[in-house]
């Protein structure tokens, strides 16, 4: 009897140790303590994702469901792209307003764009001198179509720190921060909704860059 009690106990607690070792390694579980203090705190943050781009479906989501969409990016590549084609096409008329801030190419010898754009050379051989400036201006180009016809598209530029992407809607906020070392795609991306200090931060950043811009 001591023997099977003991084999019983020793059962349970490998099954508990393999519990929480199953717990430590998913990153639902790990990102607990952060959201329960986001709680606490009234921080305001839904998820922390490790990468931007495992935020797309999330945001197309959202900007589906948006009744406004403020937008500041680094370049825009993604403005161009499927997740947010909902902003562009007819869909997007429905909308109050969408705001999009791309950085200025203009004078860039003596910008912050010259500046990210000679830390994305250190890790990326393949980006030459000015590529960074001609896709902004290529993307600023097809959103300036796109407003062609359209009253609630409005672009402007920025001279500012090239430090993050921010998405708005009146619902929830996407705040990239990118690494000095990887493009904004590979950069981890905080999901804040409305409302929360974080979200709040987020629209006093674009608002305040819009405002200068």
């Amino acid at each position: 009897m001591e023997e099977f009690l003991i084999g019983v106990a020793s059962s349970l607690v490998a099954g508990a140790l393999a519990v929480i070792g199953g717990m430590a390694l998913s990153p639902r579980i790990r990102s607990w303590p952060t959201l329960l203090l986001s709680r606490l705190t009234g921080l305001g943050i839904s998820r922390v994702l490790p990468r931007q781009r495992l935020a797309t479906n999330d945001l197309k989501a959202e900007l589906d469901k948006a009744r406004w969409v403020r937008v500041l990016t680094g370049r825009g590549n993604e403005l161009t792209r499927d997740g947010f084609a909902a902003l562009w096409e007819n869909e997007g008329r429905r909308l109050e307003f969408v705001h999009v801030l791309l950085p200025d190419t203009c004078h860039r010898s003596m910008s912050w764009l010259a500046w990210r754009e000679d830390e994305i050379r250190r890790f990326d051989p393949g980006f030459s001198r000015g590529m960074l400036a001609e896709q902004i201006d290529i993307n600023a180009a097809y959103i300036s179509e796109a407003a062609h016809d359209r009253d609630n598209i409005e672009l402007r530029r920025y001279n500012l720190p090239n430090l993050h992407r921010i998405v708005i809607t009146d619902r929830v906020a996407f705040l990239t921060l990118y690494r000095p070392a990887t493009h904004g795609r590979d950069s981890p991306c905080i999901v804040a909704p409305r409302p929360g200090l974080l979200y709040d931060y987020a629209l006093q950043l674009f608002t305040t860059a819009w405002d200068h811009a």
